[in-house]
């Protein structure tokens, strides 16, 4: 559906707009618009006349904002601060980064209760200047918004949206959170930026719109238990970056109406676009598309043509030795999320313009994984270890692609660079780099959950160092930490494996660390990298260690169910081509065993997985090969010279022979 408008008012070009949001008073109709720009805050009628310009003299630039009355609520990076009528009301240091902010409605509650969407997957619930309680989420929430817009009967319930993909609803009440009901990204769909309720089916029910990172809108009912209910959904070219429901167009039919990042307004609406008529009105139905088309083509000939024009004088001016070029500057929209589901790394990169190619170039060994909705073609290029590149790869794009995702899977112990040079299809040609830090433990995520029962090992490290210091080493090592130094004096942090389930303590203050891991690899792997970081700040440490031999057992259990299924699955690929033959000469197969013809039912599915997971068994094979390096070299001895023995035992599988190796080598 195209919109046509008018303009009602523009304000004069300034300073880049951080955030948009409509105010009004407390239970009243929300007209008034407020924009932040930098530290500044101004406030519009609906008519463009300026009523407020504030200038809150904050040391961070505003990220994120809500307003609620005659309250004014402002996040930074790690600063959230609280306004009424213009005057410092109160403030929260945060501990990791605010991404989204929001205040539960002051129709229904006595005292303005603010909502921060903190990126350690939690969402943080204050009263006044104080930590009321924090709720953990399954992803870190970067959008917040009012359940039905009011948040539900008792104004507490609020949604939230993360950036893997995962979407819920929890009930902040004063006393303790509760969860409702969470819906998981089982689709591996991209995160979700924005929300809004509106009755979209006229069933007398808000509807909950979503816009996602990669352009898919989805609208969701609710069934009879309130659980929500895919209804419809439609996919854009380009990230949706605000949503919103309404009638714009045609009175009666209700309509969805996205932003996305390149700027363009799209709306999705509910009127029937093939209307029954007679034949009279379909002839000029048609005599009036047709005519539309005409002008249209007419419209981008012109343009094509005033294109080619202006390229011949700007190379004429080119020529005489007197002009300069201009390189284009191009704004880019990219994000490298940890995704649990899988164990990956999703590379989202989005430009205003279209893209030619994207150039990737790591120097540590990574496997890149087929994206179903990736319409690029990927060709790879030889490369040298020895000179620093274990992936050359080039994803050429279509004419009009401005978005691009790729799928990476690391290895963890193996840390380093990713680059990637963005060219698009501008002139003159130009290319922007872009960086992203291959972790040595890069498949971890924030917990705030630990199971004590596990067998633990540990590591414990002490030294003439700061706590800003061993917080620069951890944030090295791990992901999903804030670059900041937490305030305080001591400090813990939890992770869990995506990979393996394994679980990781961290703690640590001035002159003393602790790390403890029911994984052997994991805590070598700290001791090696964390050893490194500190030779290289001339800082000598004790290093001391407790290893569980019950672990071991431990960790090759988890191991078991993804070796087992991967060479199952292995085996089945295998044997497809030969069924395939036996199939070709003989009519009936019915003598063949159950598992067989399962095999032959379900060839192409099983093809399509192996493919989507290269070197899957190889990781699990070397994760396998770690684990038994890692618990003899704690113990002083080298057993790689066993390996070709250890990898016998695994072809070979079974769980419990590879726990007798394992003890008994």
């Amino acid at each position: 559906m195209s919109l046509s408008w008018q303009n009602v008012f523009k304000t004069l070009p300034g300073t880049k707009i951080g955030r948009l949001e409509l105010g009004g008073p407390i239970g009243q109709t929300r007209d008034r618009v407020f924009l932040s720009s930098g530290t500044v805050v101004r406030g519009y009628t609906k008519k463009g006349k300026q009523f407020l310009n504030f200038e809150t003299n904050l040391t961070e630039q505003v990220k994120t904002m809500y307003v609620e009355g005659a309250d004014l609520l402002l996040g930074g990076n790690y600063t959230f601060n609280h306004f009424r009528d213009c005057k410092d009301f109160n403030y929260f240091l945060c501990g990791d980064q605010i991404n989204d902010v929001i205040c539960l409605p002051m129709t229904k509650q006595k005292d303005t209760t603010p909502v921060l969407a903190c990126q350690d997957r939690v969402l943080r619930v204050l009263s006044n200047s104080d930590l009321l309680y924090e709720v953990e989420v399954p992803g870190p929430p970067q959008a917040l918004c009012l359940y039905g817009n009011d948040g539900g009967e008792a104004g507490d319930e609020v949604l939230y949206g993360t950036s893997d993909g995962k979407l819920g609803l929890v009930q902040l009440s004063r006393s303790a959170p509760s969860h409702k009901w969470e819906i998981s990204n089982s689709r591996r769909n991209a995160g979700i930026l924005c929300m809004d309720n509106f009755d979209m089916t006229g069933d007398g029910i808000l509807d909950l719109l979503v816009g996602r990172d990669d352009g898919l809108v989805e609208i969701y009912g609710y069934d009879e238990t309130d659980e929500p209910v895919s209804r419809f959904n439609h996919t854009l070219s380009e990230s949706v970056t605000s949503i919103q429901g309404g009638a714009l167009c045609t009175a009666g039919y209700d309509e969805v109406v996205c932003s996305t990042y390149a700027g363009w307004l799209v709306g999705l609406t509910t009127e029937p676009q093939h209307k029954s008529a007679g034949a009279d009105s379909a002839a000029s139905v048609n005599e009036g598309v047709h005519s539309k088309i005409t002008n249209l083509k007419n419209e981008i000939e012109d343009l094509q043509h005033r294109i080619v024009t202006e390229r011949e004088n700007y190379q004429d001016r080119s020529r005489d030795g007197k002009s300069i070029s201009a390189v284009p500057f191009f704004n880019i929209n990219d994000k490298f999320v940890l995704n649990r589901d899988d164990a990956s790394y999703t590379l989202s990169i989005e430009v205003q313009a279209p893209i030619d190619n994207v150039l990737l170039q790591c120097d540590v060994p990574v496997d890149l994984l087929d994206v179903e909705k990736n319409s690029a073609v990927v060709s790879y290029s030889s490369f040298n270890p020895e000179e620093g590149n274990y992936l050359l790869a080039t994803y050429r794009c279509q004419a009009n692609t401005t978005r691009l995702e790729v799928k990476i899977r690391s290895i963890e112990g193996q840390y380093g660079t990713l680059q990637a040079y963005v060219t698009p299809r501008l002139q003159p040609k130009t290319c922007q780099l872009r960086r992203y830090q291959i972790k040595p433990m890069s498949l971890h995520q924030r917990a705030h959950t630990f199971d004590q029962d596990r067998p633990f090992n540990t590591l414990k490290l002490t030294g003439n160092f700061s706590l800003a210091e061993v917080h620069s080493w951890v944030t090295f090592c791990l992901p999903e930490l804030p670059d900041r130094t937490p305030a305080g004096d001591s400090v813990t942090f939890n992770f869990m494996s995506t990979f393996l389930g394994t679980l990781l303590e961290c703690k640590y203050k001035k002159g003393e660390a602790t790390f403890r891991s029911d994984n052997i690899s994991t805590i070598s792997i700290l001791k090696d990298v964390l050893t490194k970081e500190a030779t290289k700040k001339k800082i000598r440490l004790e290093i001391s260690y407790e290893i569980n031999d019950e672990s071991v057992p431990n960790t090759l259990r988890m191991i078991h169910p993804k070796l087992e299924y991967q060479l199952l699955l292995a085996k089945k690929v295998q044997l497809i081509d030969a069924l395939k033959e036996l199939q070709m000469h003989e009519s009936d197969v019915s003598f063949m065993s159950p598992e067989y013809r399962q095999i032959l039912d379900e060839a192409q599915k099983l093809q399509e997985e192996f493919k989507k997971q290269p070197c899957h068994l190889e990781r699990v094979y070397g994760m396998v090969t770690d684990l038994y390096i890692d618990k003899y070299k704690f113990r002083g001895q080298n057993v790689k010279s066993k390996v070709p023995m250890l990898l016998s035992v695994l072809d070979n599988y079974d769980l419990q022979n590879l726990i007798d190796f394992f003890t008994n080598a």
